[in-house]
């Protein structure tokens, strides 16, 4: 009787075995085919891959409305007595908000006086680094002359 069990049992598990085996060719998993001499790779699968975004897009800067109240913050912190301060901005129309900072010391450029700064650029749980140059003109003012998105390493 032994012998029974046993071979009932061993009858259980394979059936488990082989219902597992066929079920997952159907399931929604995404996997890569593809040949040893090839490059190109075929992606089967229920899950779509994902679109790729172009380089020219990931590196826009905000919007200009919200780029408005950074270059205001971008004057008012090179303009104070303290030079090692942030100074926060915010756009109540759109929510983006960040700071900016002044990052280094004041050089000569073209006969003006310029600064390098820092931005942040937080926007709908996203945030991004802006990095600029802002030279001083027309009766004092600062004027961002360089801003582009900072590049994460």
């Amino acid at each position: 009787m032994a012998a029974g069990r046993l071979s009932g049992r061993v009858r259980c598990l394979a059936a488990a075995a082989a219902a597992v085996l066929l079920a997952l060719p159907g399931g929604g998993c995404s996997y890569r085919l593809g040949g040893f001499f090839d490059d190109k790779a075929e992606q089967t699968g229920s899950v779509k891959p994902a679109k790729a975004t172009e380089p020219a897009a990931s590196a826009a800067l905000p919007p200009d409305q919200d780029l408005a109240f950074t270059r205001a913050a971008v004057h008012d912190v090179l303009s104070r007595e303290d030079q090692n301060t942030s100074v926060p901005w915010e756009n109540p129309r759109t929510g983006a908000r960040g700071t900016v900072t002044a990052i280094a010391s004041a050089y000569t450029q073209d006969g003006l006086e310029c600064r390098d700064f820092l931005a942040s650029y937080v926007r709908e749980g996203a945030e991004s680094w802006l990095q600029g140059e802002a030279c001083r003109i027309h009766h004092g003012k600062w004027e961002v002359k360089a801003l582009r998105r900072l590049k994460r390493t």
